[in-house]
């Protein structure tokens, strides 16, 4: 009925076709973050703003979204989420509907964080489906959700930018609610039922989050790889607009968001983080993907005269942080599965803060920098996380094992 494949002596196993439909919803719901990135040059035009104005938009966006982590998400461990899933979404699409009517930046800015706040859905359904699967192939699942979300996260890009070359960038945002709605009909009857949660009051689920994150330094190293890569992913993505909008290249907002096309085939690398996550390679797949994101600032570098040099830097950023990411995710779901919303949550707070500590320093440096300053700090950022996988990698404590972890 729920598109579950059981045996006698297993538990549950998601099929192909949910897992798909998490994917798919996860990449949907991440999405609403990222359409306004590569039109923030025409929305500066629209209302005569400033690069660092508008980029409070992204920045607005990714805190609600940590607040919605931290607030919304522990809910998921004692909701069902068959029916949270949705009703977050058409608070989302709520949040579209007046951001494609809004008539000033203001308005953008303020509705940019009640979308944050409501495209926590993805960071709902994330941990739901690792719940789902068994402990043998939880990685390849989670890898492969990611690889939905990220897709989305992704392509959200270049489907904005073709969407306002046609129209305009109001038309993005109303086809977004759209979609938002549709997407909340279909969770709603196809999200399988979950067994009966606990009574937990709601100030003790906060505060068991918080408790989780600070009793284990698993959680809380993985939550600083995560930051520092998202602060990195931000920086270059934020800022991607003002740069190819710009001198030498000139672009119109289809042509930026068609980069999100490069970006995209690094996503393709999550499915194979998460199995060799669940080969328990993780201290040094960790090691490479932080170097390849530090790296990825050279190229990028250059980008700014050589259109090869860019896309080579955004394809090596993107695989160092989406593989980074899943091989977090695959280790942090390994603790406490009766609370992997609560887990989820402390994690991607830390997540999203870095992301928009990365757009508010993104769009700071580029206002007064430009460039060149862009890349000296997400370089210097992929340092910090290298020098982190470094000095985890010397350590000879291995990775909490699914079957004994608590």
């Amino acid at each position: 009925m729920y598109e579950m494949v059981t045996t006698m002596t297993e538990k549950p196993r998601l099929s192909r076709g949910l897992v798909a439909l998490f994917a798919m919803a996860c990449g949907l719901s991440a999405a609403n973050l990222y359409y306004a990135q590569p039109v923030l040059g025409s929305i500066a035009k629209s209302f005569g703003a400033s690069s660092a104005t508008v980029g409070l938009i992204v920045t607005f966006a990714q805190i609600g979204y940590a607040l919605g982590l931290a607030f919304l998400v522990p809910l998921g461990d004692i909701v069902a989420r068959r029916w949270l899933v949705p009703s977050v979404l058409i608070v989302t699409a709520a949040g579209l509907v007046v951001s494609a009517a809004a008539p000033n930046v203001g308005v953008l800015i303020a509705t940019a964080f009640v979308i944050g706040v409501g495209s926590v859905a993805a960071q709902l359904l994330v941990p739901m489906a690792a719940s789902l699967s068994n402990d043998d192939d939880r990685g390849r699942v989670v890898g492969t959700v990611m690889s939905g979300l990220l897709l989305g996260i992704l392509l959200a890009r270049t489907v904005s930018g073709v969407i306002a070359e046609f129209s305009s960038w109001r038309v993005v945002y109303f086809a977004a609610a759209i979609m938002m709605l549709l997407l909340s009909l279909v969770l709603q009857r196809r999200l399988p039922e979950e067994v009966k949660r606990p009574r937990i009051g709601y100030r003790t689920l906060l505060r068991s989050a918080v408790t989780y994150f600070m009793t284990e330094p698993l959680l809380r190293r993985r939550s600083l790889f995560g930051a520092l890569g998202f602060g990195a992913f931000s920086v270059f993505w934020t800022t991607m607009a003002f740069l190819l909008s710009g001198a030498p290249y000139h672009y119109n907002d289809l042509t930026i968001g068609m980069f999100g096309l490069v970006g995209a085939a690094g996503a393709l690398c999550a499915n194979f983080a998460g199995r060799w996550a669940d080969r328990r390679w993780t201290k040094s797949t960790s090691l490479v993907f932080s170097s390849l994101m530090a790296l990825s600032f050279a190229p990028l570098w250059w980008g700014r005269h050589s259109l090869t040099m860019l896309i080579v830097g955004i394809l090596l950023l993107d695989v160092g942080v989406q593989g980074l990411q899943v091989t977090n995710q695959s280790l942090i779901y390994r603790l406490a599965p009766h609370a992997r919303s609560r887990i989820n949550c402390a994690y991607m707070v830390c997540y999203f803060i870095g992301g928009a500590v990365g757009s508010i320093v993104g769009s700071l440096v580029y206002e007064e920098y430009q460039w060149p300053g862009v890349c000296v700090i997400g370089a210097a950022i992929g340092l910090v996380a290298t020098i982190i996988a470094v000095v985890d990698s010397l350590n000879k404590t291995p990775h909490p094992s699914p079957l004994t972890a608590t």
